[in-house]
């Protein structure tokens, strides 16, 4: 008789959070709890540290996006950042400058940017971090369309629990331009980030349990919606909206543990997620 092992608990630290309307993880908490409002206006692009000024300027949405709350992480999980593996997570990329790839080389191929080039591969911004950071573990960069948080998060549970060992989440995504809107709706800049640990330290904001729901339809198919104005403000901004019913139960998780958080994977299986406050033993 075959048994399924239960998955082990996991641990949070550091949650960090971008949106123009909620700039950093401080905002976007208060906003969640109903205890803060939106920025108005809504703050201009972040510009992350871990790049050199010219690097910076130069760098795309999708780039600045997902250093800023990478960064934001590290520095509040108090971790080496060079240390530590990392997994990236955007739907398509940067289907902005993937647009104006097509676009140019349909029409005068000869003066396409070298530079936009490079920063139109998937994993330009985990490379831009690993670079940036001098990190030398472990990176990868996963796509999975509108269920690509949640991927992304069972991938970095799953590494986590099996190498015993820290990982770093960033999930980002950028507006869509031109004839790719058609594949993705995206309509504005939201990123969110944080790290998952094997043990509790003193840094941990949550304990995780983690599992699979399904094979049936009806199991997959129940999602947790946003519960505050804020969040729903956000839902539909572009697919990391699908990370936000995670980031307001760790907003409330003051107040006690929550209901189950459920992610879907894929039209038949959910990402069930059960936060809980630290342990203190």
């Amino acid at each position: 008789m075959s048994t399924t092992a239960t998955p082990p608990t996991l641990y949070i630290e550091g949650p960090a959070f971008w949106t123009p309307t909620l700039p950093g993880w401080d905002a976007a908490r208060a906003a969640f709890r109903g205890e803060g409002t939106l920025t108005d206006p809504p703050a201009k692009r972040p510009a992350p540290q871990v790049l050199a000024p010219a690097e910076r300027r130069r760098a795309p949405d999708t780039v600045a996006l997902a250093l800023e709350v990478a960064a934001a992480a590290m520095a509040a999980s108090g971790r080496n950042a060079a240390d530590v593996p990392c997994v990236f997570i955007s739907a398509h990329g940067d289907l902005s400058i993937n647009d104006y790839m097509c676009s140019t080389l349909a029409t005068d191929p000869t003066v396409l940017s070298p530079t936009r080039f490079h920063n139109s591969v998937h994993n330009a911004a985990v490379g831009y971090w690993t670079i940036g950071t001098g990190c030398m573990a472990a990176s990868n960069s996963v796509s999975a369309f509108e269920y690509s948080f949640a991927t992304g998060l069972l991938e970095a549970a799953v590494q986590c629990a099996a190498d015993h060992s820290p990982v770093l989440v960033v999930g980002y995504d950028t507006p869509t331009v031109g004839p790719l809107t058609s594949v993705t709706d995206s309509r504005g800049l939201l990123a969110v980030a944080m790290v998952i640990a094997p043990e509790r330290s003193e840094r941990t904001v949550a304990a995780l349990d983690w599992s699979l729901a399904g094979n049936s339809l009806e199991a997959a198919s129940t999602y947790t919606p946003a519960h505050s104005e804020a969040a729903k403000s956000l839902s539909g901004i572009n697919p990391m909206a699908q990370a936000l019913s995670l980031f307001e139960s760790l907003a409330h998780l003051s107040d006690g543990a929550g209901p189950p958080v459920a992610l879907r994977l894929s039209p038949t299986l959910s990402l069930r997620l059960q936060l809980r406050p630290p342990s203190k033993d």
